[in-house]
């Protein structure tokens, strides 16, 4: 297909913009006061916040924040798939160690799951507060909650795979 052929696509190239552009979101007070701005269309526009002190660092900070628990979530999903396959280097997997592999799995694919909803949920309600301008504390009760559940089951499938240990 000839350019000549799709006017639409030649006035875009012209005027420098991609066919498939989204123009950002211009975060004002106005928008930043109704509750789901964050959802406010286009879709996937950039939010674009006035840059006041140190807005620009801390949403930086922010988003290194939310690639954190991206990646604990990420590897709280590698866990799991290895726990459910029961993965041994050495020898087969004993009848024990394959009866509690799904179940094992299964948690670390929830934690895997909470990480990334407590992440994304704690990105929104930061950028939210950005943007309206107020003061927060970004450790909350639910972070800790998750924090704890986390560190209970990575030290409790340690002890357990010790004491199922079939050498030991």
């Amino acid at each position: 297909m000839s350019r000549a052929q799709t006017p639409e696509i030649e006035n875009a190239v012209q005027a420098g913009s991609s066919l498939f552009s989204v123009k950002p979101v211009v975060v004002t007070r106005e928008l930043a006061s109704q509750t789901p701005f964050f959802f406010s269309r286009p879709l996937f526009g950039a939010l674009l916040v006035e840059n006041n002190a140190s807005d620009a660092r801390d949403h930086c900070a922010n988003e290194r924040t939310f690639l954190s628990w991206l990646r604990l979530s990420m590897y709280l999903a590698i866990v799991s798939c290895a726990i459910i396959m029961s993965f041994h280097i050495r020898s087969r997997p004993s009848e024990l160690e394959r009866r509690m592999a799904l179940p094992l799995g299964i948690v670390f694919w929830i934690l895997s799951a909470a990480c990334l909803c407590n992440g994304f949920a704690n990105y929104i309600q930061t950028v939210t507060k950005y943007a309206r301008h107020t003061a927060i504390v970004q450790s909350g009760w639910k972070t800790q909650v998750v924090f704890v559940v986390v560190a209970v089951a990575i030290i409790g499938s340690c002890v357990l795979f010790l004491v199922t240990d079939p050498k030991g």
